[in-house]
């Protein structure tokens, strides 16, 4: 069961957390505008028609870039390069930005608003969870790494107002995009719910953005060497190999997996448990095959992480503590040693392992951030 009017296109949409309601200020504060500086670490920032992800994207702004805000309201929650906030800016163009990605020069005026007007009547139509994976979560967001706010066991019922799209997801009922807004300001998966048709939420998009972040080699690179030299202080694993396998492994970052949840490695959960660097688990559907060369398809849950840096640093971790690599650890100071005791060691099943990471940092000089030298 979809939408009333049109189906929602299968595509992820990458959503951090939802937000309150409008800041309220005086109008003349607004006039002259505030002086800000794009600070954004890889894609370009995206200026939006409304402070929503949800809405349609009308522009772009460089690192760097010099913008005039004209007053603040409140939106979805975002994890950005200089802060995590609920601010969205208004800009001179009408356009608005997430204010975590924006160094302001002083401070941002509320935006005016005039008196609301009464909303209209809303009528939730039931819906009813089916489960085979346990409870399901309710979100703050229509994204499976937003914030949980409760969840419902299977045969529970939730009061579906509307719907928007979302984080694709492959649950009991359906493989969907489509999220369902319930009266309490939540959001659960469509794919885990039976309910008579819901009707597109209020200024939500049909088509989904891409926000997967387009990144250069270049840009990844720049992007991933912090993390990875942390790595090697902490757990003795070469910055030039951390960064030869997340190229590798995550398609220089352009895996669901990496540019959904930032797990550059692979890393699964272990029966819930994502340890001190990851922020969660997701589950995937993923193909699997035996060592006979038959394939089958199944669900494997991936941990997430707030930044990249967590991954890289999470993927030391996961070397360091697994005794079967404990000898490539005499090797920390040896990169090509290093990755060669790991492969064999059964990191990788690919006969070409070792020599598609060698190969990669050769081409991309990736041991001059190797910083034992």
């Amino acid at each position: 069961m979809g939408f009333d009017t049109r189906r929602l296109l299968a595509a992820p949409l990458l959503v951090l957390a939802a937000g309150g309601g409008l800041l309220v200020a005086p109008a003349a504060a607004q006039a002259a505008g505030v002086t800000a500086t794009v600070d954004v670490r890889t894609a370009p920032l995206k200026t939006r028609t409304s402070p929503s992800l949800a809405s349609r994207i009308v522009g772009t702004l460089k690192n760097n870039q010099k913008v005039t805000v004209m007053c603040a309201v409140t939106g979805p929650s975002v994890r950005g390069s200089v802060r995590t906030s609920t601010q969205w800016d208004k800009l001179s163009t009408g356009a608005y930005v997430s204010h975590a990605y924006l160094r302001t020069s002083g401070s941002v005026p509320r935006c005016a608003t005039s008196a609301p007007k009464a909303a209209p009547a809303v009528t939730a139509r039931t819906g009813t969870v089916r489960s085979t994976d346990g409870s399901v979560n309710v979100r703050t967001a229509p994204n499976t790494s937003a914030p949980v706010k409760r969840s419902i066991a299977n045969g529970g019922t939730v009061q579906g107002v509307c719907g928007v799209v979302g984080t694709k997801v492959s649950g009991t009922v359906r493989t969907t995009t489509q999220w369902n807004r319930l009266t309490d300001g939540g959001y659960i998966s469509h794919a885990y719910v039976v309910t008579p048709t819901l009707t597109l939420c209020p200024g939500a998009s049909l088509t989904p953005a891409d926000d997967t972040p387009a990144i250069t080699p270049e840009q990844f690179l720049k992007a991933s060497v912090p993390g990875a030299q942390q790595g090697w202080r902490e757990y003795g694993v070469p910055a030039s190999v951390t960064i030869g396998q997340a190229i590798l492994e995550s398609g220089w970052g352009r895996s669901s997996l990496s540019a959904t949840d930032r797990n550059y490695f692979g890393i699964k959960c272990q029966n819930g448990a994502y340890g001190k660097l990851a922020s969660g688990c997701h589950n995937y559907v993923t193909t699997e095959c035996t060592k006979a060369g038959q394939c089958f398809s199944t669900t494997a849950t991936f941990r997430t992480y707030a930044t990249m840096g967590h991954s890289f640093r999470d993927h030391g971790s996961f070397l360091r503590v697994n005794s079967r690599y404990k000898p490539a650890f005499e090797y920390s100071k040896d990169a090509n040693k290093f990755i060669w005791t790991v492969w064999k060691a059964g990191y990788a099943t690919d006969p070409n392992y070792y020599t598609k990471i060698t190969s990669l940092m050769a081409s991309y000089n990736l041991y001059q951030y190797d910083i034992w030298k």
